[in-house]
This record gives structure tokens, sequence and C-alpha cells, in this order.
């Protein structure tokens, strides 16, 4: 089984445990990245969440997932920092990324993440009807009700994770 299928059927495993409906879009993985997504397929940016993997610059490593809208930007040098008690932290790199996950950027989804990472979601999310998240490789997205996030532990709902873009 190749990497996308073996992720996308944790995925589907772990969107089957929420008990939440949700829609799977298949994607051109050309077109995975949020920007150049929501033009081709016509998503507005504001329904459009960035999944996020950080991780402190210190030893030992921390990391945590973040989920923002398309038109914030995570506000990583307060929110998170505080959020994780370390002094220094920064987005993780594609390789760390694929590494704790198993998903390529521009798939990363908040489903199927190791059970110990901590999950955090900026409100905003949580007042849509509806938010596009990655689907777990670059080739699909999901669509579903944020409240159904809810249901995923270590998750927090944050005020203030996100800063409006500039």
């Amino acid at each position: 089984m190749n990497d996308d299928a073996d992720i996308e059927r944790k995925v589907a495993s772990a969107l089957e445990g929420l008990g939440a409906a949700f829609e799977v879009m298949r994607i051109d993985p050309g077109f995975a990245d949020t920007a150049a997504f929501c033009e081709k397929y016509g998503v507005p940016l504001d329904h459009s969440g960035n999944t996020i993997i950080v991780a402190s610059k210190k030893e030992p490593r921390k990391y945590g997932a973040c989920l923002v809208l398309a038109t914030t930007r995570l506000d990583v040098n307060h929110a998170v920092r505080r959020l994780m008690d370390v002094s220094r932290v920064s987005f993780a790199t594609a390789d760390e990324t694929k590494e704790l996950t198993g998903m390529m950027i521009g798939g990363v989804t908040l489903l199927a993440l190791p059970a110990e990472l901590p999950i955090y979601v900026d409100e905003r999310i949580m007042t849509l009807d509806y938010v596009i998240l990655g689907g777990g490789s670059r080739s699909s997205k999901l669509k579903l009700a944020p409240d159904a996030l809810r249901r995923l532990p270590n998750l927090s709902v944050v005020p203030g994770l996100a800063l409006a873009a500039s």
C-alpha cells in the first residue's frame, strides 16, 4: 500500500470514529496548497483551514498541531509559545511533519495524528457552518462541521490562536 492510501485509510477511520457527517473531495495534488486549491475549486478562503505542525526549538523537542483559517496567520511567537510552555517555537519542517504525522505539507489534517500530540484550534473556526481541511494526502480535502472536531482527543479551542493576515 502506498503512503497516500495508508494515511487516507487512517484518516477515514478517524473520521468514522467522530461519528460526524463529512465529505471527501478528491483533488489534483498539484493544487493541494491552500491558495491554489481555493482558486481552482472555488472554495472561499474564509472556510479553508490550515493545519500547521509546530515544534519547540530546544531539546527535548515538543510538537503541536494548530488549525487556523487561511485568512489568518498563526500567532507562533505569543499564543503557541505560551500554550506549549516553551521559550521558542517555529513551524516544523516538511520532513519533521512527514515523520511525525505521515502527511505531506498541503495534506496535513487534524485527524489521525499521534495520540500524544496537542491540538490547538483557533476559535474562529468553531463559528463556521463548515470547514475544509487537508485530507491526509495532497490528493484529498475534507469538508465537515467544525463542531465534530471537539470529539478529538487533546483538542483545545483557543481564542487568539491566529491573527488577522497582514
